[in-house]
């Protein structure tokens, strides 16, 4: 069995069309702080999160791969935060879990990638690697 690593955290990541005026809703609907926001060359949100009391979530527009709900679907990627990223895509693709995007350095502190359980719902592992201010991360995926 591959070794263990532990999981530092987990959050839902939502994904929407327009997804500032989603932040915009839910700062209205559920008092909520949006305490990061990234963009894309093109504008669109990439990542941004949401603190609404003790919870927190995770926003972005769709694409890259990401589709927004559209009629019964409903989008939502666990992120799940860990020590050691390899070892977690190992035991999760062991017990038959698939690659969507495989494991690797993305250049924003982060190192993961994401993996489809066989019951399809999407985990992206990231194990942070780097720190850095936000305003080097916009920078680097901007």
């Amino acid at each position: 069995m591959v070794g263990m690593s532990p999981i530092t955290g987990l959050h839902p990541r939502l994904v929407v069309e327009g997804a500032d005026a989603a932040l915009e809703f839910y700062t209205r609907a559920l008092g909520a702080t949006v305490t990061e926001r990234y963009t894309g060359p093109d504008g669109r949100v990439v990542h941004s999160m949401v603190e609404a009391g003790p919870a927190r979530f995770a926003v972005k527009d769709a694409g890259d791969g990401d589709p927004a709900p559209t009629g019964d679907g409903i989008p939502v990627i666990m992120s799940l935060d860990v020590a050691d990223a390899d070892t977690v895509a190992e035991r999760m693709l062991a017990a038959g879990a698939s690659v969507i995007f495989p494991i690797a350095d993305h250049g924003y502190g982060d190192y993961g990638g994401r993996l489809r359980d066989p019951f399809g719902h999407q985990w992206l592992i990231a194990q942070r690697v780097e720190a850095l201010t936000p305003e080097q991360i916009q920078e680097r995926v901007g």
